[in-house]
């Protein structure tokens, strides 16, 4: 039975598009929250403003678990150099199954955020 290696650098390669992916959806979600700010100037319907707060509180849980994904892919990172400078290139099993798991986190994260950004840009066409 072969077995398949997986190297540090295939699974740093995939850490780094994560991040890279995640600064760009904050870069979203200010630019989001401004155009609420614009819309909370404009509106003074309870109901509109109730969901120009609801946007604004799953904005922010969308950035707390970014950051939170984030921190496990900085551990991550550090384990796997860790392995890298005693010369261990290859992964354990151990270490691939925590990044198996992120991935899985990165999928579930970005079906919630394409979701709710489709939800937001309903709610700005009707508002806006």
């Amino acid at each position: 039975m072969k077995k398949e290696l997986i190297y540090n650098a295939d699974l740093h390669f995939e850490h780094d598009f994560w991040t890279k992916e995640f600064d760009f959806w904050k870069d979203e979600l200010k630019s989001f929250n401004n155009r609420l700010e614009e819309l909370v100037m404009r509106w003074t319907d309870p109901s509109v403003l109730a969901q120009i707060e609801k946007f604004q509180n799953q904005f922010l849980i969308q950035e707390n678990a970014m950051d939170s994904v984030k921190n496990q892919i900085a551990m991550h990172e550090t384990n796997m150099a860790e392995h890298y400078k005693i010369n261990e290139d290859v992964l354990n099993k151990t270490l691939v199954k925590k990044h198996l798991m992120i991935r899985d986190q990165m999928e579930t994260q970005r079906n919630i955020y394409h979701d709710l950004k489709k939800e937001f840009f309903r709610f700005m066409t009707k508002y806006m």
